[in-house]
């Protein structure tokens, strides 16, 4: 996840951590652990506050790769 600024909506802090996560959907792809919800996320290095923005998951492809992976 790349970003040129940031700036904290709490504390007005300029530094942040940045990172991926994954989650799972509902019904089937609960049921089969499929991941295939991407988010990514800034947290603010000062105060800790986090936001988090859906991402595009990867398609298909990732799910089959998922899939063999549990």
């Amino acid at each position: 996840m790349g970003s040129t600024t940031f700036e904290c909506t709490r504390c007005r802090h300029r530094e942040a951590g940045t990172g991926e996560i994954r989650t799972t959907g509902s019904g089937w792809s609960r049921f089969l652990n499929l991941q295939n919800n991407k988010f990514g996320y800034a947290a603010c290095a000062s105060c800790g506050y986090t936001e988090s923005y859906r991402m595009d998951g990867g398609g298909k492809g990732m799910a089959i790769l998922d899939i063999l992976g549990n």
